[in-house]
């Protein structure tokens, strides 16, 4: 891809000034983080999980829909991608922008091995992927309860034929905005055409919140009804968190284009990536005209 000119932006934005495509942009606004530095990512190793662990997790996924793992051993600065986020938007600059750094891409790089063993070795990276930051203080909430794809996300046996990947940055608790899940089992129209009338056959009873610590993992196939709370002001802090979706590569593409696993995407590929996010969720949270139209001139290029 060519590089991106600089993209001319309105009063009203005023953090995306000059050109979006110089990475000196965002060192400057994260010098800890890094930008496209393939000698750096290409130092971390995939996690392993001991294989008792996978079959449990691969029999959850089908029972229930989604697993919980406890905070892991990132090798990578979760503190220092929270404060990203939160600089990002102080500066005005939507969060999904921290995809221009290497370590957030890296966290999910990390799980390579999992994620072959769920999705199988060709799995590949969907281009859907986001990053939040729900502020109590502003009575902000996660995205409506919705599923990802769908019923046809699952084979008849109710495998996965993709999946999302939810990683808080900060304690996501039930006051800033935690996740919330209706199980497989508990969801009468799950894996069926009727999926889509959840509101008049929803188990209330069965709902269950997900409080999760900074650092952990949250992965749920894209058949689960599931979203993110409504905050209080009695949230200690914003709930930052961040999100990405993977798919067999022996299915037809939910999304494209699909991308190799541990491929080290140059900084104008991230941010024509970036573009696509801010456009195709934009149905999920507010937008202002000027930065829709920025997200536009980035996908073109």
């Amino acid at each position: 891809m060519a590089d991106l000119p600089g993209v001319s932006v309105e009063p009203t934005q005023p953090g995306l000034s000059g050109n979006l495509a110089d990475t000196g942009f965002w060192r400057r606004l994260a010098p800890t983080l890094h930008v496209a530095d393939a000698a750096y990512m290409q130092t971390l190793q995939g996690m392993q999980a001991p294989e008792a662990a996978m079959v449990q997790l691969e029999q959850l996924l089908i029972d229930e829909g989604y697993f919980q793992l406890p905070p892991q051993q990132w090798d990578v600065p979760i503190a220092d991608l929270a404060a990203c986020i939160k600089t990002l938007v102080a500066a005005e600059i939507p969060a999904p922008f921290c995809f221009v750094y290497d370590e957030f891409w890296m966290l999910y790089y990390r799980l390579h091995l999992m994620l072959q063993r769920l999705l199988g070795p060709d799995y590949r990276f969907l281009p859907d992927f986001w990053a939040w930051h729900v502020d109590p203080r502003k009575g902000e909430r996660g995205w409506a309860p919705h599923r990802d794809k769908g019923y046809m996300a699952l084979f008849p046996d109710r495998r996965p034929k993709s999946l999302t990947v939810w990683l808080p940055l900060t304690n996501a608790t039930t006051l800033n905005g935690c996740m919330y899940m209706l199980p497989a089992h508990r969801d009468r129209v799950y894996a069926t055409d009727k999926d889509t009338t959840w509101k008049e056959n929803i188990d209330y009873a069965g709902i269950r919140a997900l409080p999760a610590d900074a650092g952990s993992i949250l992965c749920w196939n894209q058949a689960v009804l599931h979203w993110g709370s409504s905050t209080s002001v009695r949230g200690a802090e914003p709930r930052i968190s961040l999100a990405f979706e993977f798919q067999r590569g022996d299915v037809p593409p939910f999304n494209q284009p699909l991308m190799e696993p541990l491929q080290i995407w140059p900084l104008d590929a991230r941010l024509r990536l970036i573009g696509k996010q801010i456009l195709q969720y934009k149905h999920m949270y507010p937008l202002s005209p000027a930065m829709e139209r920025i997200a536009e001139q980035l996908l073109a290029g």
